[in-house]
């Protein structure tokens, strides 16, 4: 499963906290807290969250006394272990319920979805990430521990590379910077030079494809939806196992696919992009 990002809290508090009187700490500190459990651990100690979330043991456990006695977070029985409630998730289902872009997007991604056997992605793209807002499993499904809220670079993606292939250069080149150039696995390609290149091959195509980059045994093919002044705002793809496919096959079949999605729902006059 790719590894969870906690680069939000830390975007957050790069980009507002010090430059305004308006910035409330405390809440930062909040989620901070919220977003200790973006890693692997499903429950934590209020020592674990504490160093975590980098705070000292009293500011946490205050933060953490007023989250459970809110609903947000519980104790595990018979433990000293907290854990996220299902209380989180009216976050999450109020954003699906509000975005336009999910609505629209949905019965292409479902038609492609049963039609292909394949699964279908919608993701919009956050900073220096892609996030999963949608997904519709094919009868062979892979990735089985992806799941909506998921998060991946963009430069390593299909759908990131689709979306920043429609972004101003001075953008693109403010995510590439903000990127970490790690390996996700053998197969990623870190240099900056051919990343680059990358992104500019799926501006003159109209779509991305990736091979391996992000989990092996993976390919995914993307191509952007953009609102109606052409900037992308999110990206439709699709994944499919390197055992019954291959690039070549992928692009011969699947490209009109999410091409022909993302520019119908394009034409559907998107909203203007927040972003």
């Amino acid at each position: 499963m790719p590894k969870a990002s906690s680069t939000s809290a830390r975007s957050t508090r790069e980009a507002f906290g010090e430059r305004s009187s308006l910035f409330v700490g405390s809440a930062e500190k909040t989620f901070r807290v919220l977003h200790a459990f973006d890693g692997p651990n499903r429950q934590m100690t209020l020592a674990d969250l504490a160093k975590a979330s980098s705070l000292d043991r009293s500011a946490a456990q205050r933060i953490v006394h007023t989250l459970e006695a809110l609903g947000y977070l519980a104790r595990v029985p018979e433990t000293r272990d907290y854990r996220l409630t299902t209380k989180v998730l009216q976050f999450s289902y109020n954003y699906i319920r509000a975005n336009e872009l999910i609505d629209k997007a949905s019965p292409y991604l479902l038609d492609i979805s049963r039609h292909l056997g394949e699964t279908t992605n919608l993701h919009e793209i956050d900073g220096n990430e892609i996030v999963f807002v949608a997904r519709f499993p094919g009868r062979h499904l892979f990735n089985v521990d992806i799941a909506l809220g998921a998060r991946l670079p963009a430069l390593y993606t299909a759908s990131g590379i689709a979306i920043l292939s429609r972004l101003p250069e001075k953008q693109l080149k403010a995510v590439m910077a903000r990127t970490p150039l790690e390996r996700m696995t053998p197969y990623t390609e870190t240099d900056k030079k051919k990343l680059l290149e990358r992104v500019h091959q799926a501006s003159r195509r109209g779509y991305s494809v990736i091979e391996n980059e992000t989990v092996l045994g993976d390919i995914a093919v993307a191509a952007p939806i953009t609102d109606h002044d052409g900037t992308a705002v999110a990206a439709v793809n699709i994944s499919v196992p390197t055992t019954r496919w291959t690039i070549e096959r992928v692009e011969a079949e699947l490209v009109k696919h999410v091409q022909v999605a993302a520019t119908s729902i394009s034409k559907s006059r998107l909203p203007m992009s927040r972003r």
